[in-house]
């Protein structure tokens, strides 16, 4: 019986199933780096919101919407900027009329549509958001 070229089958399986288990951890790897760059994104969001509040003094102040999310999305390295998407909200629940003044939430809502990079999941696209709601100090 000839085994000839055997070995050669044996090592296409192996090196295929070795291949993909090591993109899937790269990949894998690459989405909790943009996971975790878009919960750091949201809470710098917000704390940029609760420092240019109504109440601040220096220019540029009070933040608008634009303004958290021209500030948040230059926080994205790595990533396409322009999919980041920055939502921000002030729900109220304060003293006064004025919703973007000091003792009032504000939230800011981060969202990336995640694309794998792995063959196996062509067009599967993983949105990753992150929210983070803080009190506005001035």
């Amino acid at each position: 019986m000839s085994e000839r070229g055997s070995a050669l089958v044996e090592f296409a399986i192996a090196s295929t199933v070795a291949l993909t288990m090591i993109f899937g951890i790269v990949d894998f790897g690459r989405g909790l780096y943009t996971y975790h760059l878009v919960a750091s994104a949201a809470r710098a969001g917000s704390r940029y919101a609760i420092v240019h509040g109504s109440a601040c003094t220096v220019t540029g102040c009070p933040a608008t919407s634009d303004d958290i999310q021209t500030y948040v999305r230059g926080l994205a390295p790595g990533i396409d900027p322009s999919s980041l998407t920055v939502a921000t909200t002030w729900p109220g629940g304060c003293l006064g009329a004025n919703t973007n003044g000091p003792g009032c939430p504000v939230t800011v809502t981060v969202t990336y549509p995640f694309k794998f990079i792995v063959a196996l999941l062509p067009s599967f696209r993983m949105n990753m958001s992150s929210a983070s709601t803080m009190v506005i100090s001035q």
